[in-house]
């Protein structure tokens, strides 16, 4: 696996991999990678001849207040999973790579609707931030298709509309969420959760998949779900920015013609914030 730093390297790699007709696909990532990066990749290598990995901490993704300082930076670690994945490139680019006209006058990515709903309500930016830096990634590898986890649902369907919107050409593939034994999601913010903290987590699952045992059997009450499901994980420790039960092609509120929904819950725990999602055909 070759680590590349600049644009040039990158650029030059690339061109050698493209002029042989290999196609090349993207896993965009923060780094502090786990098991479900690695299955990223392996989703990856199934749709293209060669994998790129970006490790980036993305500062106009974080709020104020939230975790840019102390997000973990494991480099070193990650160079070694992602070699025993199978990953063909490292692309670990500095911020003026990424933002050469620095972070106040960078151009900005955003999709309206999907961005402010959910997530987007109680991290203001953040998606802005994302769409952002994912376009960024996209002009500098131009990937034939890149790969994004189910378990930032919200995230991956904007940029799939993102990319639809703008007519780019590239291949969106969503991977199946990763979970531990217990059923919690992994994330690189679990390593924020105490002993005590980590055997709660995985009651957002449960939560989720109650939720959708009781759409199946043919409730509707959507309201009422959200409430009670909300109210569940307070009394456990948890606290909840939401439960959600939207339509899972344009996170609008379920009616009539919805005939799949996607059940959504954001959460507080200790000093990490968790997310999950099941989808339910109804």
């Amino acid at each position: 696996m070759q680590v590349i730093t600049t644009k040039d390297e990158l650029r030059a790699l690339l061109s050698e991999w493209r002029g042989v007709g290999e196609r090349i696909a993207l896993v965009p990532t923060m780094g502090n990678l786990h098991a479900g990066h690695d299955s990223l990749v392996e989703i990856g290598r199934r749709h293209a001849d060669r994998v790129v990995v970006s490790v980036f901490v993305n500062p106009v993704q974080f709020g104020e207040g939230e975790d840019f300082e102390n997000y973990p930076r494991t480099l070193e670690g990650d160079k070694g999973r992602l070699r025993e994945a199978g990953a063909d490139l490292l692309f670990v680019p500095e911020v003026d790579t990424m933002y050469p006209f620095g972070l106040e006058q960078a151009t900005v990515v955003a999709v309206p609707y999907l961005k402010d709903k959910l997530c987007g309500s109680f991290r203001p930016g953040h998606f802005d931030g994302v769409t952002t830096v994912v376009a960024r990634l996209f002009g500098l590898v131009q990937p034939d298709v890149a790969v994004f986890g189910q378990k930032d649902y919200q995230q991956q369907l904007i940029i799939r509309r993102m990319v639809a919107d703008l007519n780019l050409p590239v291949e969106i593939v969503v991977a199946p969420t990763v979970r531990e034994k217990d059923g919690l999601a992994l994330s690189s913010r679990n390593a924020y959760l105490s002993d005590d903290q980590r055997a709660v987590a995985p009651a957002i699952y449960k939560t989720l998949l109650a939720i959708g045992e009781k759409l199946q059997n043919g409730q509707r009450n959507y309201d009422e779900l959200e409430r009670e499901a909300t109210a569940g994980l307070a009394d456990l420790g948890f606290r909840p920015d939401y439960v959600a039960l939207r339509c899972a092609g344009d996170l609008s509120d379920p009616d009539a013609d919805c005939d799949e929904i996607v059940v959504l819950a954001a959460a507080h725990l200790g000093d990490a914030r968790l997310i999950d999602n099941i989808s339910v055909a109804i």
